[in-house]
C-alpha cells in the first residue's frame, strides 16, 4: 500500500523488486509440487484467450514499464486442461520474453492460437536476443542458463523451462522451442484434442 500510495523512482523499483520476488517464490512452490500434479488438478474446457490474458495482467506492470508490445489474435478457442497449471507455464515463458528481450529495438511479444484436426497450437513469439544454436537441445535442462544467463541475465536460475517442460509432459501437452540467436524464440504449447485421455495417463505412471 505504501508503494502504491507514494509513486515515485524509488517506489517503483521497490515495485519492481516484489514483483520479482513474487515471481520467484510461485516458480519455487510450483517446483515443490511439481511431482504431485495429480493430487491439485482440475481438467476442464478452458477458453485460451482467458488464460493469456491473467498471464498479460499479471505481467502487465512490467510489460507497461518496458513499453514490450503485445500482438494477441486469434485466441477464440477452447483447450481441455488445468488453467492454474497452464497461467503458470505460460508466465514462465512470458517472464522469459521479458527478461531476454533485446534491449537494441522495440520489444515485441507475439502470442496466437491454431486449431488442428488433432490439437489445438498456442504459439509465444518474441523478438528477443534468442538462442545459441548448440544451446537449443540444453534449454529444458533442469539448472540450464546458457550463454544468455551468464551475460544477459545473471540471476537466471535455469528452473523456468524445465519446470515448463515437466509440467506439460505430466499434463499430456505437447512444448516445442524454436530460436534463432539475435532474432528471436518461439515456443509452441500443443494440446491435444484428447487431453482428457492423455493426462489420465500420463498422470498414472507417474
Amino acid at each position: 500500500m505504501i508503494v502504491e500510495n507514494n509513486k515515485n523512482e524509488a517506489t517503483n523499483s521497490i515495485d519492481e523488486e516484489l514483483q520479482k520476488i513474487e515471481n520467484y517464490i510461485e516458480q519455487a512452490l510450483y517446483y515443490a509440487r511439481s511431482n504431485t500434479v495429480s493430487k491439485d488438478y482440475y481438467i476442464k474446457k478452458n477458453k485460451i484467450e482467458d488464460i493469456v490474458n491473467e498471464c498479460i495482467k499479471k505481467n502487465k506492470k512490467v510489460l507497461i514499464g518496458e513499453k514490450i508490445s503485445i500482438n494477441i489474435h486469434n485466441l477464440d478457442l477452447c483447450v481441455n486442461t488445468d488453467s492454474k497449471w497452464i497461467v503458470f507455464i505460460l508466465n514462465q515463458i512470458l517472464q522469459n520474453s521479458i527478461k531476454y528481450r533485446n534491449k537494441n529495438r522495440q520489444s515485441e511479444i507475439e502470442i496466437y492460437g491454431i486449431q488442428g484436426k488433432e490439437n489445438v497450437v498456442l504459439y509465444i513469439k518474441d523478438n528477443g536476443i534468442g538462442i545459441k544454436r548448440g544451446e537449443l537441445g540444453r534449454a529444458f535442462e533442469k539448472g540450464f542458463t546458457g550463454t544468455n544467463g551468464r551475460m544477459a541475465n545473471k540471476k537466471s536460475t535455469g528452473i523456468g523451462l524445465y519446470l515448463c517442460k515437466k509440467l506439460c509432459d505430466k499434463l499430456g501437452i505437447g512444448i516445442e522451442l524454436k530460436s534463432v540467436q539475435d532474432e528471436g524464440t518461439e515456443i509452441r504449447l500443443i494440446f491435444p484434442n484428447n487431453s482428457y485421455i492423455d493426462v489420465d495417463k500420463n498422470l498414472t505412471k507417474m
